[in-house]
């Protein structure tokens, strides 16, 4: 499997892996619900777009670099929290720490994969990570 195939794969699974994170978030009140989980939308439909329809160019490698951090920063947010003891003793907590495990780690890899192809790109014109060919001509 090839690192984009596994960057975008590694991206959808964060995108679900959130919007479940997020709801249970909104229904255990951490997050209020009302009107403004619609900014949540359009942040996940941001995300998206970056993953399938600008894969493989360098807005869509950002988006899911972001979105990468994004999903790693929720344990770490979470986790740090003053509710956290209480709301892992609470009815569905072994549903929230997992899925803050599974967030986290897919989604420092989805960051780490996007970084990787960032770094890996050729700059036009300076042949700096350009390929040649055995007889020296770029590629």
């Amino acid at each position: 499997m090839t690192h984009d195939r596994q960057l975008t794969v590694a991206s959808l699974l964060a995108i679900l892996l959130m919007t479940v994170h997020v709801s249970d978030d909104i229904r255990r009140g951490i997050s209020p619900p009302g009107a403004d989980n619609i900014g949540g939308v359009a942040i996940f439909l941001v995300w998206l777009t970056g993953t399938l329809l600008l894969a493989g160019r360098p807005a869509g490698y950002v988006i899911m670099f972001l979105g990468g951090i994004f999903g790693a920063a929720m344990p770490v947010l979470h986790m740090t929290g003053s509710r956290y003891p209480a709301i892992v003793q609470s009815g569905g907590g072994f549903f929230f720490v997992w899925t803050l495990f599974a967030v986290g780690t897919v989604g420092a890899f989805a960051a780490i994969l996007a970084a990787r192809a960032l770094w890996r790109r050729p700059i036009p014109g300076t042949g700096v990570g350009e390929r040649s060919n055995t007889l020296g001509a770029k590629t």
